[in-house]
C-alpha cells in the first residue's frame, strides 16, 4: 500500500521486537524495519500489519516481499510475531509486498494487500483470509480484488483500506497519484458490490488513505504532498485528514493531522485502544534507517471537543503504557453516588462492561433521574492507590439523561476532597480520559453538572493505577 512519492511506493510503519516482546520506544522494534502499518484492536490487544522493509544499505529503491504482524496488549511494549503472509501467498503475485490492512467479518480476517500482480495491471489489491488475527492467510479470491482492468481504477491501485460500518455494508479505499477510489463490498469482503466511485474532497490527496468512525462521523487520513502547510519539500509528505457524515463522502478537509517524518512517505492509520487514541506511522529513525529501510511507531493522538483532531507529537519515548483492564483499580472499589434511579444500578459503573453506545443497554447503566445540576460519583478503596489516568463513558438514554454539561474530578487528601486537573470531555459513544500527575488515595470523586432540564449517566468508570 504505497507509492513512493514523486515515482516510488510508499509503506508504513509497523515494528516490534522480535520473539521477546520490545520495551516502549519509537520506532516501537529495530530488529527488522517495518512500514505501512495498518492497526486493528481485538479483544485486549492492538495488533499492527506491516510490510517489511529489505532494502540494502544505500540501495535506491523498496524491497517489501512480506507482511508482519506486531502485537501489544498496552500500546507499549510489543511483540513481532514475524512473517504471516508474503507474495507466495498469491501465486498470481510477481513481487512488491506494499501496504495492507486487515478488516474482521463473520469470525474471519480479511487481509487486504497491495501487490505487483502477473496480470493486466502493474500493482492490483489482493485479499487473504485467515481464522484468527495471527492466521495462518490463505489467499481468498485467487486473483486481485482490484487491478488497471477494473473500470474507474486508480492511476495506481494500491493502499486499501476497508471500514465496515455499524449496519454491516463494507467500503473499500484505495488509490495514489491523486487518485483516491472507492467501493462498496459485498457481505463476502471479496467482490465489489457496486460501482468505483471517485471520492469528492479528498483536499491534495496523493495516497495512503485509512478510515474510521468516532462519534458518528467519518474520519479519513491520507498522505499529501503539497507545500501548502504540508512539508517542505514535495519529495516528502505529511497527512491531511476530512470528515464525513456518510462513509461515502462527500468530504469535507480539516487540516493537518501529522506533519511531515524523517521518510519521504508518511503512511498512518488510527485506532481507539483502552479508552485511549492512536495514531501508528512510519519514519526512518531506526539505526540504519532511510526512505526504504522504515520503522513503525506510536504515539497519542488527541480530538478537540468539536471533534477535531490535534496535530499528533512525534516522540521518541513512544506512549505510556496503557494496560487497560488489567490496570484498571476500579474494579475492586466501592461506589456511591449522591442518588441513583430506582430503576437503574450503581454497579453499572465498575462491571468491567464495554460498552457498544452511549445508549447501550444491553448490560446495566446508572443514572439519576429526575435529579438535576450537580450529582457525585464516587469510589473507595480499602487502602490507598496511586492513580494517574480515570475514562468515563457517559449514558444517554436520548430522554431524560443525557450528556452532561461538564464534570470536574477530585481525590481524597486525607481530610478533604481536592480538585484534579482537566475537565472529562462529554462526548458520546466512547471513553473519555483524563490523565493527571499521580495521586495515591483512597477515594476519586466525580462531581457531574446536568444540562438544564436534565439528569445524568455513566455506563462505566475506569480507574488506572499509575
Amino acid at each position: 500500500m504505497r507509492a513512493t512519492l514523486l515515482g516510488a511506493a510508499i509503506a508504513l510503519v509497523a515494528g516490534v521486537a522480535v520473539a521477546m516482546p520490545a520495551s516502549a520506544a519509537n520506532p516501537i522494534i529495530t530488529s527488522v524495519y517495518t512500514a505501512d502499518p495498518a492497526p486493528l484492536v481485538v479483544g485486549n490487544t492492538m495488533y499492527v500489519y506491516a510490510g517489511r522493509d529489505e532494502a540494502a544499505s544505500g540501495q535506491q529503491n523498496f524491497l517489501m516481499r512480506e507482511w508482519r504482524v506486531l502485537s501489544s496488549t498496552d500500546a507499549a511494549s510489543w511483540t513481532d510475531h514475524g512473517a504471516k503472509a508474503n507474495i507466495g501467498t498469491f501465486r498470481w503475485v510477481g513481487a512488491d509486498a506494499w501496504a495492507s490492512e486487515v478488516e474482521p467479518r463473520n469470525g474471519k480476517y480479511y487481509w487486504y494487500t497491495s501487490v505487483n500482480g502477473n496480470g493486466p495491471g502493474w500493482m492490483d489489491i489482493g485479499v487473504a483470509v485467515g481464522d484468527s488475527p495471527l492466521g495462518p492467510f490463505a489467499d481468498a479470491k485467487g486473483g486481485p480484488l482490484i487491478s488497471d482492468s477494473t473500470p474507474n481504477s486508480s492511476g495506481l491501485n494500491i493502499d486499501p483500506t476497508v471500514f465496515t460500518d455499524d449496519d454491516g455494508q463494507a467500503y473499500l479505499y484505495w488509490g495514489s497519484y491523486w487518485g483516491a477510489r472507492a467501493a462498496k463490498l459485498k457481505p463476502n469482503m471479496i467482490e465489489l458490490d457496486g460501482p468505483v466511485v471517485t471520492p469528492q474532497g479528498l483536499a491534495n490527496f496523493w495516497e495512503a488513505p485509512f478510515m474510521f468512525k468516532r462519534n458518528g462521523l467519518y474520519y479519513m487520513i491520507y498522505a499529501a504532498n503539497d507545500t501548502n502547510g504540508c512539508v517542505t519539500s514535495s519529495s516528502y509528505a505529511c497527512q491531511r485528514y476530512a470528515t464525513a457524515t456518510s462513509p461515502m463522502g462527500p468530504w469535507t478537509h480539516r487540516g493537518v493531522v501529522l506533519g511531515q517524518v524523517s521518510s519521504t512517505t508518511n503512511h498512518a492509520g488510527v485506532v481507539q485502544f483502552n479508552g485511549q487514541w492512536y495514531m501508528v506511522y512510519h519514519n526512518a529513525q531506526a539505526p540504519g534507517g532511510g526512505n526504504f529501510r522504515r520503522s513503525v511507531a506510536v504515539d497519542l493522538l488527541h480530538f478537540n471537543a468539536d471533534g477535531t483532531m490535534q496535530r499528533v507529537v512525534q516522540t521518541v519515548a513512544g506512549p505510556p503504557p496503557n494496560p487497560g483492564g488489567s490496570g484498571n483499580v476500579a474494579l475492586t472499589a466501592t461506589a456511591s453516588t449522591s442518588y441513583v434511579s430506582p430503576w437503574e444500578n450503581l454497579a453499572a459503573v465498575n462491571n468491567g462492561a464495554t460498552p457498544t453506545s452511549s445508549a447501550d443497554r444491553s448490560n446495566l447503566v446508572y443514572g439519576n433521574w429526575p435529579e438535576q445540576g450537580t450529582q457525585w460519583l464516587e469510589y473507595t478503596w480499602p487502602s490507598a492507590r496511586s492513580i494517574n489516568r480515570t475514562a468515563v463513558y457517559w449514558f444517554d438514554d436520548d430522554q431524560g439523561i443525557d450528556l452532561p454539561a461538564s464534570c470536574r474530578l477530585q481525590y481524597w487528601t486525607g481530610s478533604a476532597y481536592a480538585d484534579l486537573p482537566g475537565q472529562f470531555a462529554t462526548a458520546a459513544n466512547t471513553f473519555n480520559t483524563i490523565t493527571f500527575p499521580t495521586v495515591s488515595t483512597t477515594r476519586l470523586r466525580l462531581n457531574i453538572t446536568a444540562k438544564t432540564g436534565l439528569s445524568t449517566g455513566v455506563l462505566e468508570w475506569q480507574a488506572f493505577a499509575a
